[in-house]
């Protein structure tokens, strides 16, 4: 990521955004690239992360280009950037989800993948909604410790949280041989029982490897394993909610090619931020 350095647009540290400096303010902001200002051909396809919505953003992306994409959507969006506060109902919630699933299709090459981190409360919608324009491989269990969709006190404590694998086709890319490498070298006594199942039982909700883990962030093994599995290096990576960056930074360390969109501009600078530093 090329930053030129500007006169500088802030100087009282008051104004600077959580995690972000004076400094950091003065350099990202001038590089904001929205959504709207993306011309995209099969040929040239441009790397970055873009302030808009996700559903805009897919639409910018040409047909069959992008390799893997990994999705985690939000439980509660607003209606609009312009109606902040005010969420959708449940039936808006879903025909959201249903186009920009429909883009996401349309964007995957026919070898492509999507990864889509849910909660249990929201699950079966997701199922219901990856069988129409995907082939759903099978469902990952993960042990969150911090779920979004906690249930209430004096009942069972929720502890997991699924993540859908969906393909466009049944001819698609998955690194098994790579996937069992890295389970080896992690635990090579229980890793038929880890990385080469749908139960990912080992990776837990908590601070593990180099990465700094910022709220929104998935753990670092998971997404590695992810990209791992159905990736390699400079392929295209798209994560539709991009929020802090987590998924773009780990993502870059791993030699793949990077596209977020973020509607949330102070979210959208940390991730310029932690993407450029990486």
């Amino acid at each position: 990521m090329s930053i030129e350095q500007n006169e500088p647009l802030f100087t009282n540290p008051l104004e600077a955004v959580r995690g972000l400096t004076i400094n950091d303010l003065n350099k990202y902001l001038p590089a904001v690239q929205k959504v709207e200002d993306i011309s995209m051909t099969a040929d040239q396809i441009k790397d970055g992360v873009f302030l808009g919505l996700c559903l805009d953003g897919l639409k910018k992306i040409p047909d069959s280009s992008i390799d893997l994409i990994i999705a985690d959507p939000p439980e509660s969006p607003w209606r609009s950037i312009n109606q902040r506060g005010n969420p959708m109902t449940i039936q808006e919630y879903f025909q959201w989800n249903e186009n920009w699933l429909k883009e996401s299709a349309r964007v995957l090459k026919p070898t492509g993948a999507i990864y889509l981190i849910s909660g249990w409360r929201y699950s079966g919608m997701y199922h219901s909604l990856l069988n129409t324009e995907f082939q759903i491989q099978t469902r990952i269990t993960w042990r969150n410790s911090t779920p979004k969709d906690q249930s209430k006190p004096l009942t069972w404590i929720n502890r997991i949280s699924d993540i859908w694998f969906a393909t466009k086709s049944n001819e698609f890319m998955f690194n098994q041989e790579a996937v069992t490498e890295r389970s080896n070298q992690m635990n090579p006594e229980s890793a038929i029982e880890m990385g080469v199942t749908n139960l990912w039982s080992d990776i837990m909700d908590i601070q593990v490897g180099s990465t700094v883990k910022m709220e929104g962030d998935k753990p670092e093994q998971l997404i590695q394993r992810i990209l791992t599995a159905s990736s390699f290096k400079l392929n295209w990576v798209v994560d539709p909610f991009t929020r802090s960056g987590g998924v773009g930074v780990i993502a870059k360390k791993m030699g793949r090619r990077f596209i977020g969109f973020e509607s949330d501009q102070d979210q959208l600078l940390m991730a310029m931020k932690r993407i450029d530093k990486e």
